[in-house]
């Protein structure tokens, strides 16, 4: 994805249609939801759950139109039960994911992290994705730029990168080619719909 966070060349594969925008996409852009039990929606992120999907931009004002003007009852024909705070519990999903994939990738060699090893990846042409803490210093950040024809992600706070690597706090990662690298740029795409700004971010992290 380029720094406006959409991935590149991923217009093929199946289509899905928003109950909240009307609007028909790559299933990448949307976020699958089914009726759970006792008629709960719940968020099928793995898109495997059982049952009928219900389909919803990976976008917080979709997401929030979704809950706020029943439409999942209206998509389900029947009436269902949206949890409280479903648009942030997704959110919060989605990071977890994000993160356990980065680390997946990490443990079968395919991401590195730290400033002179991801320079050094770039360098060589090997990274296809470059990954940069939301709340790091800009100035060293815009030391290192996107690979060519490759993806960016910088809506992971520090910390979040950090358990993907093991550590405190990560602010540069670079992923190879290949790999899981596909799958983490599309649910870091559905997940930065979602996320909310650096300043609201890091007013959050201070409470």
């Amino acid at each position: 994805m380029g720094r406006g966070g959409q991935p590149k060349d991923r217009q093929d594969g199946p289509e899905r249609k928003c109950i909240a925008t009307g609007e028909v996409q790559p299933k990448h852009g949307l976020i699958r939801f089914v009726i759970g039990p006792e008629d709960q929606i719940a968020p099928d992120l793995a898109e495997k759950l059982p049952g009928r999907g219900i389909w919803v931009s990976a976008d917080r004002a979709a997401l929030d139109k979704a809950t706020q003007k029943r439409l999942f009852s209206r998509a389900a024909k029947q009436a269902v039960t949206v949890p409280e705070g479903l648009t942030d519990h997704v959110e919060t999903l989605l990071a977890a994911r994000v993160v356990n994939l980065i680390s997946l990738a990490r443990k079968g060699g395919g991401a590195v992290c730290g400033y002179e090893k991801v320079k050094s990846k770039l360098a060589g042409d090997e990274a296809q994705v470059l990954i940069q803490a939301s709340d790091g210093s800009e100035r060293g950040k815009s030391k290192l730029s996107t690979p060519y024809r490759g993806d960016f992600i910088g809506w992971l706070t520090a910390a979040e990168l950090g358990q993907a690597f093991g550590r405190q706090t990560v602010i540069h990662a670079a992923l190879d080619a290949g790999g899981l690298s596909k799958r983490v740029v599309e649910d870091a795409a559905r997940l930065k719909g979602l996320r909310v700004s650096d300043g609201e971010m890091a007013r959050r992290k201070g409470k």
